[in-house]
């Protein structure tokens, strides 16, 4: 606010209002579109961390009993003990995943876990932003085969 020797308040003129709205749309139109395609990478990368530490546990579940989990058993015998199936023996007490639960990936979707797998001793996966098998761009599946 200005103040005028006469001690009256002077508010903004109309056209310095329209020079602030103008500039802040600029911004927004500027920036706003970058910021808006990072959360997308942010999802795809988020995925291939949690892959990267489910492996990792998996890898530990099978050091300890000698096998992994049967696709049937899944992922939630790194947080419960499985009590059908192959029964592991030396099952570590408190599980596999520091959180005590199997995540879901970033768009709210079960990993999909299947051993043996057709690439691997197991085959972990997302179906990516479409939460549908395929895809390109966001919609590509994230899996713990293909590193790019």
């Amino acid at each position: 606010m200005k103040t005028i020797s006469n001690g009256k308040n002077q508010g903004f003129t109309l056209i310095e209002l329209l020079v602030v709205i103008l500039i802040l749309g600029l911004l927004i139109g500027i920036v706003g579109p970058k910021l808006i395609g990072r959360s997308d990478d942010a999802k795809v990368s988020a995925a291939k961390i949690q892959i990267e530490s489910l492996s990792s546990a998996l890898k530990m579940y099978k050091l300890d009993n000698g096998f992994y989990p049967s696709t049937e058993q899944g992922l939630q015998a790194l947080v419960v003990q499985p009590q059908s199936g192959n029964i592991p023996k030396r099952w570590k007490e408190g599980g596999y995943l520091e959180k005590g639960k199997v995540p879901q990936d970033p768009w709210h979707n079960e990993y999909i876990y299947m051993c043996p797998g057709a690439h691997g001793d197991f085959d972990l996966m997302s179906y990516g932003a479409d939460g549908v098998a395929g895809g390109d761009g966001y919609n590509k599946d994230v899996t713990n085969w293909e590193t790019d």
